[in-house]
This record gives C-alpha cells, sequence and structure tokens, in this order.
C-alpha cells in the first residue's frame, strides 16, 4: 500500500516538535552577569617562593594521590594531571626566571560549559566552574574546548572521570577561602571579590610599574576569568595563551545547541517511517 504522505508528516512533525522548544543556554546569566561580585583569586608572580604549599593544600582537601617514589618528589612536575589539579611550574630563562602557578581559569563564560552536551560542567553563580561526575558521558569535548588546556581524562582508570580544580566550592559555600590560598605563606595567592582582586592588582601595578607588565591576565580574556595573573615576566613565555577578549560560548553555543535537533530529529523522522510502513504492513496482511 503507498505511504500516506500526509499521515507521515504529522507524525514526524509531532516527533521534531518536542525537541524544537527553545534550548537553554549552558551558562546560567547570573554568573556572568554579577562576575565582578563572584569569587576570585589573584596570582602575583613576585611574590611567590616556588615552596608548592598550594600544591599541597589541593591535593589534601581533594583527596588526591601523592608523589610516593623518593626519586621524583621533589622534582617539579611539568604538567597538570587528573591527579594535579594545582600546579606550580618554573620557568627559567635566559635574563629572567618565575614561578608560575596553573589551574582551571574558571572563565566567566567557559568554554567547556558550552560544549558538554550533557551540562556535566557547570558555572556557578558565585564563580566556581564545577563537574557532576554522574552527568558526564565521556565525550571529552570539555578537553577540545577549553583554550587553557585544563581538563584532564583519568586514562588509566576502568571508569574514568574528567579532572579539574573546582575552586574549593564547598569551602567557598561556607565562607572559607580557597585552600590553595589559604596555604600560601607570602601572599602570592589572594582571594575575594573579583571586583576586589582588579582593584589590588591595578593598584599594584600603579605603584610599582617596574615591577609588573602592564597588563592582568584573566582581566578580558575570552571574556574574563575568575582567576586573574600579575606577573613581572611576559605572558607568553610562562605559557599562557595569547587570546581575544570575546566569549568563546559566544562562537560555539550556536552550533552546540543544533546537536539534539539532528540527532533527535532524525530519530523521530524514522520513528514515523517506521510507524507507518508497519500499519500499512498489517492492513495488507488484514
Amino acid at each position: 500500500m503507498e505511504i500516506n504522505r500526509r499521515d507521515f508528516l504529522k507524525m514526524a512533525g509531532a516527533g521534531l516538535g518536542g525537541f524544537m522548544l527553545p534550548i537553554p543556554s549552558p551558562i546560567d546569566a547570573s554568573a556572568t552577569n554579577n562576575a565582578e561580585e563572584s569569587s576570585s583569586m589573584l596570582y602575583d608572580t613576585t611574590l611567590c617562593v616556588g615552596c608548592r604549599a598550594c600544591q599541597t593544600a589541593c591535593k589534601n582537601r581533594a583527596g588526591l594521590p601523592y608523589e610516593t617514589d623518593a626519586q621524583h618528589m621533589y622534582e617539579m612536575p611539568t604538567e597538570l594531571t587528573a591527579d594535579t589539579w594545582t600546579l606550580i611550574k618554573l620557568y627559567d630563562g635566559n635574563e629572567d626566571w618565575s614561578f608560575i602557578k596553573k589551574q582551571c581559569m574558571h572563565c566567566i563564560e567557559p568554554a567547556c560549559a558550552s560544549v558538554c552536551p550533557v551540562q556535566a560542567l557547570e558555572k556557578t553563580p558565585e564563580g566556581p566552574v564545577i563537574y557532576h561526575a554522574y552527568k558526564c558521558i565521556g565525550c571529552r569535548y570539555c578537553m577540545t574546548a577549553c583554550p587553557f588546556d585544563i581538563p584532564k581524562y583519568e586514562w588509566d582508570q576502568v571508569k574514568p572521570f574528567i579532572q579539574k580544580c573546582d575552586f574549593c566550592a564547598d569551602r567557598l559555600a561556607e565562607g572559607l577561602e580557597p585552600a590553595c590560598g589559604a596555604a600560601c605563606p607570602t601572599g602570592a595567592l589572594i582571594s575575594g571579590r573579583r571586583g576586589n582582586m582588579l582593584e589590588i592588582a591595578r593598584k599594584r601595578i600603579q605603584d610599582k610599574p617596574d615591577s609588573y607588565t602592564k597588563h592582568i591576565y584573566g582581566e578580558h580574556e575570552v571574556g574574563g576569568t575568575s582567576m586573574l595573573y600579575l606577573t613581572h615576566v611576559a605572558y607568553d613565555k610562562l605559557g599562557f595563551p595569547e587570546l581575544g577578549e570575546d566569549p568563546i560560548p559566544e562562537i560555539t553555543w550556536p552550533y552546540m545547541k543544533a546537536v539534539p535537533f539532528v540527532f533527535f530529529g532524525m530519530g523521530a523522522i524514522m520513528a514515523g517511517i517506521y510507524a507507518i510502513t508497519h500499519r500499512n504492513k498489517k492492513s495488507e496482511e488484514v
């Protein structure tokens, strides 16, 4: 029997209709509108002595494993890993040197959250970008999208998850500062409102113009970040990427929001075809 075109369009249209509803952006508007009031940290390379107290405090608070091989305990690691969420690195140039702290930048409009198809990553109004392991499907889009190369995957685990700094969201909720900042003995790492951190950074540059590069990294990069940096060495030498001011989600979200339409829409069309063809087959049998 010939397929009824009107019935097919009705059924396919009904299937698509359920998925053509507006899909909300994964970035909470309150997290971007109140960025200057959100939690932030300022790291100053001129005050860091490389003691790695912040790195140890991070592992203590997050329950991350320590290096147990005595031969490597005091070697300076070079990259973030699934077991190391915050890292103190040493830059040693021909004429200058510096320690530098690497961790999640907690972007105001994070690319990782914008590309996650199941919203396993969330930017909270308080500032942290947190990870919901129970939602994660292991697609690792976040690793590809992050301009700072932060999220790490547990490749050696039977049940792997994404690992990254969560800005001590639980401590912030209790009115405490992040564990790394609380452990810093020299004041190289301080925390507070983002607006206040920017004011402090600008004043330090103004008071000691010869001691700093004339740029606060994270103030405008990719729309701004919750982690802010002051350095006496050029940022590119310390491994920071040169980025524009436009938030990455403004580029990625128009494409990501089309994924459910393609995935589920095709499923609805195929379901419509199956229902019609099998209904007509049943009619022929009768």
